[in-house]
């Protein structure tokens, strides 16, 4: 598929290196496009990635991949052009700017407020539970990490799934997107046990089955 990235940070790069793998064509979405550190990434990555203007990203994508800060978020999508009919992943937080707590939650969501912005895109929540590292590499852990994805559509949401299959995740279908309420408080809990517990970054969620 080809996929369109919408920020380079750290959520970005690990997940381009993992669906590179799988043989995915990605194409960063940033403010610029010329940036000399995102340039070097570039390179050295593969032939498949490549860096664009958000619109020039978007353009032609399977699907768009939002993950960006949550401050930068709406920015972003707006400056997609057309995004209706387009599958939209977000993998953000709508965090405190102290990482204390979310900004909005409960009886709404991020994702969305999103969707409400993009106007005949289908907004997916997915690739917000976990670190960023976790996402480019799950070496030392006994079995799959759990990702929830929560969204509306089955048929596209069967793809939203596929994708976090390829980037080595369990892929559990958490519902409809009123579901993102859930996902981004789950969020904070990693971000709490991280940072404010002292657990680090090298822990993840699992689900597990009781066997028949």
């Amino acid at each position: 598929m080809h996929l369109a990235i919408l920020g380079a940070g750290n959520v970005g790069r690990a997940l381009a290196t993992a669906w590179m793998k799988k043989g995915h064509v990605i194409r960063f979405g940033v403010r610029n496009p010329q940036d000399a550190d995102l340039a070097a990434f570039v390179r050295e990555a593969s032939p498949r990635i490549s860096a664009h203007d958000n619109a020039s990203a978007v353009a032609g994508a399977d699907v768009v991949v939002l993950a960006t800060p949550w401050s930068s978020a709406r920015a972003a999508l707006a400056s997609c052009g057309e995004l209706d009919g387009k599958t939209i992943i977000d993998c953000t937080n709508p965090l405190r700017s102290d990482l204390s707590g979310l900004e909005i939650g409960l009886t709404t969501s991020g994702a969305e407020q999103l969707a409400a912005a993009a106007r005949g895109a289908f907004v997916f929540k997915a690739f917000n539970q976990t670190g960023a590292e976790n996402m480019q590499d799950q070496r030392g852990y006994a079995a799959p990490l759990a990702m929830f994805v929560a969204g509306d559509d089955a048929p596209r949401k069967a793809t939203v799934l596929q994708l976090v299959r390829d980037a080595g995740f369990a892929a559990i279908d958490a519902g409809p997107l009123t579901a993102a309420r859930l996902l981004e408080p789950l969020a904070m809990l990693w971000i709490h046990l991280a940072f404010r517990m002292g657990r680090g970054r090298d822990f993840g969620l699992a689900l597990l089955d009781r066997k028949k």
